[in-house]
């Protein structure tokens, strides 16, 4: 089995070209670290009627996941290199169908809509495709991520709602703010998350009156998300880099 190794600001995935539908692999075991190929998570692009291609996403756990942002444009950067597409692409995932461009070495990758955050105790919740909490902090640095992280995704509260990604925010200025991001699945801090930038972006222009087109810092490198406010946050847009890192077989 061929497969490739994509990386988006350090968030970093197995790509497989499965629109024979013959991928049988261990997900967990691709996905180690130690005995395996390494990466946050798994993506295989498979057929789908009336778009350009299908979107599977699972973490590195081996759980078929959420929407992913930075692994939905490293998907649209493969299929590009796979020649399904030029340029502009229509694709679909598990939450729902997604346009994106690339353009300068980046990409564009639309959103789904977004409803009103929600206040929590320990911040504001809000779901871009995956659920995210976003905490403000003056000092994103500081803070020890995967124990902290940890210590909210396995409380009480968010188990019974399935868990949830944790993101510690620090406004940098009127237009830019860095994250750090605890990934539910990974169960660790990863290098990027692109659904939790997302929502960290919207979050900060509500709360904290950042601009709708804001630059984003992450261990991994810097993204950009702007968006249409209102009632429904429309046209959601992560942009950034997806470069193929090696490719190889099993």
């Amino acid at each position: 089995m061929k497969f490739y190794k994509y990386q988006g600001t350090g968030n970093d995935f197995v790509m497989i070209d499965n629109r024979s539908n013959t991928f049988q692999g261990d997900v967990a075991a691709l996905c180690h670290r130690r005995f395996g190929i390494g990466a946050d998570g798994l993506i295989l692009i498979e057929k789908e009627e009336g778009y350009d291609f299908r979107m599977r996403y699972f973490n590195a756990d081996g759980a078929e996941g959420s929407m992913c942002g930075n692994g939905g444009r490293c998907a649209v950067q493969f299929a590009s290199d796979l020649g399904i597409f030029e340029g502009k692409t229509s694709f679909i995932a598990v939450d729902g169908p997604h346009e994106a461009e690339i353009t300068d070495k980046k990409v564009s990758l639309k959103m789904i809509d977004v409803h009103p955050l929600e206040e929590v105790p320990e911040g504001y919740f809000l779901n871009t495709g995956s659920p995210h909490l976003i905490i403000f902090t003056e000092n994103v640095d500081a803070i020890d991520v995967s124990t902290e992280g940890a210590k909210i995704r396995y409380n009480e509260y968010w188990m019974a709602k399935g868990g949830v990604n944790v993101n510690y925010v620090q406004v940098l200025s009127p237009s830019s703010i860095k994250v750090r991001t605890y990934e539910r699945g990974v169960e660790d801090e990863t290098y990027s998350c692109g659904t939790g930038v997302t929502a960290a972006s919207i979050i900060s222009h509500f709360i904290k009156g950042v601009s709708t087109r804001v630059e984003v810092e992450t261990l991994g490198g810097n993204l950009e998300v702007q968006f249409d406010p209102g009632s429904l946050i429309t046209k959601v847009l992560l942009t950034g880099p997806a470069q193929k890192v090696f490719e190889g077989e099993l």
